[in-house]
C-alpha cells in the first residue's frame, strides 16, 4: 500500500480522551488510492473513527462507506458499486509489553484468536492507512455486474489424430 494517503495522529493527542475524526479524501488521493487497490476509480470514500487510549497505544473504532468502481469479471464493462465496513483495531507501540512478539520461526496462528495489535513504528497512528487497508479487505477480487450472466459454451470437440488413423485405416480396401 502506498503512503499517497497518509492522516497521522499522534498518541500524545489521546491524553485527554477519545478523539473523533472524519476522513475524506480529494479527488487526487482518491485517484491514487484507487490506482493502489486495482479499482478503475474511487468516487467516494468516507470514514468516521473514534480514536481512544489503549493501553499505551491506540484503539480505533468506525465505520467506513465507500464507492468503487471495478470491471465486470464477466463483460468487462464498468460498474459502481457501494461497499461498507467495520473498523476495530488496536495498535501498540515499538516496544510495548502489549506489542505482539514477534515469532522468530513464523509458528502457526489460531484462525480464531483476536487479531493481535499493530505494532507502530512511531509515536503516530496512521488511519488513512487503516481505512484503506479495511476498504482493500471489502474490495470483490471478481466483480460481477449485478445483471451480468455467464453462459458457458464449451468448445467444440476435436477429432483425436488416433481417430482420424483409424479412419484412414477404415478406409483402405
Amino acid at each position: 500500500m502506498s503512503r499517497t494517503w497518509t492522516t497521522p495522529l499522534q498518541l500524545h493527542e489521546l491524553a485527554r480522551g477519545p478523539v473523533k475524526v472524519r476522513l475524506e479524501p480529494d479527488a487526487a488521493e482518491r485517484g491514487k488510492l484507487a490506482g493502489d487497490l486495482g479499482l478503475e476509480s474511487l468516487p467516494s470514500l468516507v470514514a468516521e473513527l473514534t480514536v481512544r487510549p489503549w493501553h499505551d497505544g491506540a484503539e480505533i473504532t468506525g465505520r467506513f462507506q465507500a464507492v468503487v468502481e471495478q470491471l465486470c469479471s464477466v463483460t468487462l464493462e464498468p460498474f459502481e458499486q457501494t461497499l461498507s465496513g467495520e473498523i476495530a483495531r488496536q495498535a501498540a507501540p515499538k516496544g510495548s509489553p502489549y506489542a505482539p512478539a514477534e515469532d522468530p520461526e513464523g509458528g502457526e496462528k489460531n484462525p480464531e484468536a483476536p487479531d493481535p495489535p499493530d505494532v507502530l513504528e512511531s509515536e503516530a497512528v496512521d488511519l488513512a492507512a487503516i481505512v484503506a487497508e479495511h476498504l482493500a479487505l471489502e474490495i470483490d477480487p471478481f466483480p460481477r455486474k449485478p445483471d451480468a450472466a455467464f453462459e458457458f459454451a464449451s468448445p467444440p470437440e476435436e477429432e483425436s489424430p488416433f481417430a482420424m488413423l483409424k479412419k484412414l485405416k477404415d478406409q483402405k480396401p
